[in-house]
């Protein structure tokens, strides 16, 4: 523990992806930097992606990159309550790690329980704060959503309970930034107000001191600092947490590099196990579920999906299954992470209707193993040995359902450290893994780029130096454009 403690400090948003999510890792980065134990929290999250602790429970993939951020192992007291899409009214609510059922928005937010889960929620942050300084706590959507405020488990009730500093972040990039700074601050309440101590303009474009005067208007009408202006950047690459970023994703195959189509599914999840894809100079990512771009990679990847049934049933529709198996047998690689390694077996049974109505549903054939959707999902960290490469990989599993090999004409893709077989390989150019994170690991990347030897013309991509890397370029980049010194006068109770 640092010398002095700093107030809890809370990221609140005047709407939904005005990049909350990278200001906190920024600042757990930075609090790490200065000499303080940082850990983040958020109290809820809806995401589909997620990651595994390290004993094995689940949490948001947001808090998961803040803590690396912060130096620190995950645990299910940074996010104790995760809320997972299953459909447009549905999702699945994750309770301190594990899953406690499935809920329509109504029933969660007008639910008998809501005053059990307020109280999870805040023991979590208490444990949380009795070992690190500060905490470094993000909100959810908008804090000037008033019609639920008596609901509200996240931001500004969460904030009341950890006495914590309210920096509002607002994005510049969406226009009205004045308006919305402004508006969100007169529709809370007094005491609600009196917690706001800051406020961070995000994504600023063009010349800053063009907006001199809009920081005064802004501080005149709201009777708080505005802390920073932060410039809008392209060159620190930090993992998104929001699938919205996937439109701003390649589409289309290009000449000249090995291309790699992740396959476009309706309720994907965990698209950062693809990050390491999309900055390894050798290759370019892109995703798609058109049939002619599918055909135009050398490398297809169906991903991990919270609906597997629905999702391959989709690719059945759309021809997409059709082209995957087409590219397989013209010489592509086909590979599948979890969901996507379920959609390349012979069939995919849901009896105890976990996901849906459906039974059963042919999976693309090209792995001669059935899946059986279970209720109990599993949840662990993992280490592993590829192929018969003797480097110890690390990844990690959330899945449901139950794999098992129908033949004897393939064999594990990887050995886990504990003795048990994970995946299944069929040959060089067609295997399934239930691991998220595989591709983070060098010998995977270079297994699946070696059939392509003579377009590669860069080095092997070390994707943890360059994380690490990029969390301190991104904390550089915050020290230049916020002040600082301000922030810690405020967590010192020094303003």
């Amino acid at each position: 523990m640092s010398k002095h403690s700093l107030r809890p400090i809370m990221f609140a948003g005047t709407g939904s992806d005005v990049g909350k999510s990278v200001i906190a890792a920024a600042f757990c980065r930075i609090f790490l930097q200065d000499g303080f134990q940082p850990a983040p929290f958020k109290a809820q999250n809806m995401a589909l992606n997620s990651y595994a602790t390290p004993d094995g429970l689940e949490i948001g993939r947001a808090q998961a990159v803040q803590a690396e951020a912060a130096g620190l192992p995950c645990s299910t007291d940074m996010n104790p309550l995760l809320l997972k899409p299953t459909s447009d009214r549905m999702c699945q609510v994750i309770l301190n790690g594990r899953v406690v059922g499935n809920k329509s928005a109504a029933d969660y937010f007008n639910g008998a329980d809501r005053e059990q889960l307020r109280a999870e929620v805040n023991s979590a942050f208490d444990r949380l704060k009795n070992s690190y300084n500060p905490i470094v706590m993000e909100g959810a959507g908008s804090i000037a959503e008033v019609n639920l405020r008596s609901r509200d488990l996240v931001n500004m009730s969460m904030a009341q309970h950890a006495s914590a500093v309210v920096v509002l972040v607002a994005d510049i990039d969406r226009g009205g930034v004045i308006a919305s700074v402004y508006g969100t601050m007169i529709l809370l309440t007094e005491e609600e107000r009196r917690l706001v101590k800051g406020i961070i303009i995000n994504k600023f474009r063009g010349d800053i001191s063009l907006f001199t005067d809009g920081v005064k208007i802004i501080e005149d009408l709201c009777k708080v600092p505005v802390l920073g202006v932060v410039p809008y950047f392209k060159d620190i690459h930090i993992e998104a947490e929001d699938s919205v970023m996937l439109d701003l994703k390649n589409r289309t195959a290009v000449d000249g590099k090995v291309n790699v189509v992740v396959v476009l599914l309706r309720h994907m999840s965990n698209f950062t196990d693809f990050d390491v894809l999309e900055r390894d100079e050798r290759v370019h990512l892109f995703y798609s579920n058109n049939v002619d771009e599918i055909s135009k990679a050398d490398i297809i990847i169906i991903p991990g999906t919270k609906s597997t049934i629905a999702d391959l049933y989709e690719l059945r529709k759309n021809g997409a299954a059709t082209a995957i198996v087409k590219a397989y047998r013209d010489g592509k690689t086909v590979m599948g992470i979890c969901g996507g390694y379920q959609m390349l077996g012979m069939e995919v049974c849901d009896p105890q209707h976990v996901e849906g109505p459906i039974d059963a549903l042919p999976g693309l054939g090209l792995l001669p193993v059935r899946t059986t959707m279970l209720g109990e999902k599993i949840t662990r960290q993992v280490q592993f040995n590829f192929l018969d490469n003797p480097a110890t990989c690390e990844g990690y599993e959330i899945h449901m359902g139950e794999t098992e090999l129908l033949s004897g004409n393939a064999s594990a893709l990887n050995a886990l450290s504990g003795g048990n077989a994970d995946g299944v390989h069929v040959d060089n150019r067609c295997f399934g893994t239930y691991i998220h994170g595989i591709l983070d690991n060098a010998v995977v990347i270079d297994h699946l780029l070696a059939p392509f030897q003579s377009k590669l013309i860069t080095r092997t991509f070390n994707y943890k130096e360059f994380k690490e890397e990029q969390y301190n370029l991104l904390a550089d980049h915050i020290r230049r454009h916020v002040d600082m010194k301000k922030v810690y006068e405020i967590l010192e109770n020094r303003y």
